[in-house]
C-alpha cells in the first residue's frame, strides 16, 4: 500500500508511530497508525489474522531481525480515561472489555498491558483495545516471562518475573483498570468485591477466567440492589424506589489531534458496527401474578450459557412505557441455562423483588450477545402487572443453613441447604449466593422449591470448580424471593450482613 505521513503521533526508545494516509488519490481515503518497532514483535502476525469488533484491524505486519512494522485501522475517539462516561457507559465498556479479552485468552494471547489509556472509547460507542507491544502468546512449558514488559501500578507482581504471566494477569489489570474508570463510584459493594478479587496478589485468589468476572458483574449489580431495599425496609418501615443514573449525551474528539485542513480534505467517519443483532426476546409477560417474568429463550445469547438483561418500569396507569421517554426504575440481568424451560422454548426469571411500590409494573428484556458473533438485540416490551402488594408481609428468613455433601455419578456434590423449606410455596425461588474468607462474592445460584425436590431434594448444588481452593473458605447466605407478591413481599438481608445470615465455613 502506498501512503503517506500525515502526522508523527509518538516517538520513543522502542519506535514510532505516525498517522498515514492512502497516498493514491480516492474519492474519501482512508487514514491508517503505521507503528515501526526496533526488534522482533511477531505477536502482530498472530493478531493479523484475530478479527474481533473490539480490536483494531490489521493491514500490513512486518517482522524482520531488525524491525517491525504494523498498519493498522485508525480508530477516531479519545482514550477511555478521558470520554466522560456515565456509569451506565463504564459498566458497558468494561463488559465489552471482557468480550475481548475472553476472545484473546481463548487464543492463548495474554495483553499484559491493559489500562485506561491502551482503551479507545471509539465515536461508534464503543471500545476498541489497541497496543499490543507488550502482548506474548501462552506456552505451558515455560516457567516464566522472557521478556518483561507492561505499566507499574497496572501490572502484577508475575510479571516482573516471579512466573508466566496467563489469563490471570489481564484479569489483575482489568481490575485496576475498572477501578480507576468507576472513581468514587468504585466503593459500591457490587464493583468493590469484585476488584478486590480481581486484583489479589496471589494469581491463584484471582477470578481464574474472564468469563466468571462477567458474571461477577452481573450478579452483584443485581445483589446489591436487593440488600439496597433491604436496608431501607429495616430503616423506613416504608418501600422506595431508587433509580439508576439518568443516560446523557456525550461528546466524543479523535484521539489524534489531525490538522483542521486535513480533515476538510479527508474522510475519517467509523462504520457502524457490522455485528448482526440477536433476535428480540419474543413474547415477554408476567406469568400470572406470580412476579416471573416469562419470554421467549434466545439460545444464541450468552457465551456457553444464555444471558439476558433487563430493565423494569413501574407507571401510576396501566398505559404501557414509552422506552424512548419514560425512565426505568432498576435494571439487571441474569446468565445461566437454569431459567430454560425446553418443552415451551422459554426463560423464565422471578422479578418480584422489584415489586416495591404499588403501582403498574412492566419490564424490557434483551438476549446478551457474544460481541463475537451477534450484538445484543433490540430491547422487547413485556404487558402490564397491577402490584398491590406494598405493605404485605415479608417470607420467613432461610434457617438452619448448612452445607450437605454427597456423591452422585458425576463425583462429590456440594449443596446449600436450609432447615425450613417446608414454609414456602413451590414456585417461592431461593437464591444462594456464596463468598469467600475474605468476604469476595464467588458465585451465585437460583432454583424454585420445585426446582430443588425435583432434583432430589438435597438443597441448592454449588458447581464444585467454584469451591475448589484448598487455601480457602466458603459460607452462603439464601433469599427467598416470593411467587406471592400480592401477599408477601421477598425476604431481605440487610447490608453489611450480620453473622447470623450466613452459614457455616465450607473448607476443602
Amino acid at each position: 500500500m502506498e501512503y503517506e505521513e500525515i502526522k508523527l503521533i509518538k516517538q520513543s526508545e522502542k519506535g514510532t508511530i505516525y498517522l498515514v494516509r492512502e497516498k493514491e488519490a480516492q474519492p474519501e481515503q482512508k487514514l491508517f497508525i503505521r507503528k515501526e518497532l526496533k526488534g522482533q514483535y511477531p505477536i502482530y502476525l498472530t493478531l493479523k489474522e484475530c478479527r474481533h469488533p473490539y480490536l483494531p484491524e490489521l493491514y500490513e505486519v512486518s517482522v524482520t531481525p531488525e524491525k517491525t512494522i504494523v498498519l493498522e485501522e485508525y480508530i477516531e475517539g479519545v482514550s477511555i480515561g478521558e470520554a466522560d462516561l456515565t456509569e451506565k457507559k463504564i459498566c458497558n465498556a468494561a463488559k465489552e472489555l471482557c468480550a475481548v479479552l475472553e476472545y484473546l485468552h481463548g487464543k492463548d494471547i495474554i495483553h499484559r498491558d491493559i489500562k485506561p489509556s491502551n482503551i479507545i472509547y471509539a465515536k461508534d460507542g464503543h471500545i476498541r483495545l489497541i497496543d499490543f507491544d507488550a502482548a506474548r502468546v501462552q506456552k505451558e512449558e515455560m516457567e516464566q516471562d522472557t521478556r518483561l514488559l507492561g505499566t507499574r501500578g497496572y501490572a502484577p507482581p508475575e510479571q516482573y518475573g516471579f512466573a508466566q504471566t496467563d489469563a490471570r494477569t489481564d484479569i489483575y489489570a482489568f481490575g485496576i483498570t475498572l477501578k480507576q474508570l468507576l472513581g468514587d463510584k468504585a466503593v459500591k459493594p457490587c464493583y468493590r468485591q469484585v476488584i478486590q478479587k480481581c486484583t489479589n496478589l496471589n494469581p491463584d485468589n484471582r477470578y481464574q477466567s474472564v468469563h466468571q468476572i462477567r458474571n461477577a458483574l452481573l450478579i452483584g449489580k443485581y445483589r446489591t440492589g436487593i440488600c439496597i431495599a433491604g436496608v431501607l425496609i429495616v430503616l423506613l418501615g416504608a418501600i422506595t424506589v431508587w433509580q439508576i443514573g439518568q443516560q446523557r449525551t456525550e461528546s466524543v474528539t479523535t484521539a489524534v489531534d489531525v490538522p483542521s485542513d486535513t480533515i476538510q480534505e479527508v474522510t475519517t467517519e467509523m462504520e457502524e458496527d457490522t455485528l448482526p443483532a440477536l433476535d428480540a426476546p419474543a413474547n415477554p409477560h408476567w406469568q400470572g401474578e406470580s412476579g416471573i417474568g416469562v419470554w421467549g429463550n434466545v439460545p444464541e445469547s450468552g457465551t456457553g450459557e444464555v444471558a439476558y438483561q433487563y430493565r423494569i418500569y413501574r407507571m401510576g396507569t396501566e398505559t404501557p412505557p414509552d422506552p424512548e421517554k419514560d425512565e426505568w426504575i432498576m435494571e439487571g440481568g441474569m446468565r445461566g441455562n437454569g431459567g430454560i424451560d425446553e418443552e415451551t422454548s422459554t426463560y423464565h426469571d422471578n422479578l418480584t423483588w422489584y415489586l416495591q411500590e404499588d403501582g403498574v409494573y412492566y419490564f424490557a428484556v434483551s438476549a446478551v450477545g457474544d460481541q463475537i458473533h451477534y450484538a445484543d438485540s433490540a430491547y422487547a416490551m413485556s404487558d402490564g402487572f397491577v402490584y398491590k402488594g406494598q405493605f404485605a408481609p415479608e417470607l420467613p428468613t432461610p434457617t438452619g443453613l448448612r452445607w450437605q455433601l454427597y456423591d452422585d455419578t458425576s463425583g462429590r456434590v456440594c449443596c446449600a441447604m436450609w432447615d425450613n423449606l417446608d414454609e414456602y410455596a413451590d414456585a417461592d425461588s431461593f437464591n444462594v449466593t456464596v463468598y469467600d474468607k475474605d468476604g469476595n462474592y464467588v458465585t451465585n445460584n437460583m432454583w424454585s422449591k420445585a426446582d430443588i425436590i425435583e432434583r432430589g431434594g438435597k438443597g441448592i448444588k454449588i458447581m464444585p470448580e467454584y469451591l475448589s481452593d484448598p487455601d480457602n473458605q466458603y459460607r452462603f447466605t439464601v433469599q427467598a424471593f416470593t411467587s406471592r407478591p400480592n401477599e408477601y413481599h421477598s425476604s431481605s438481608i440487610p447490608d453489611p450482613i450480620p453473622e447470623e445470615y450466613f452459614s457455616p465455613w465450607y473448607t476443602n
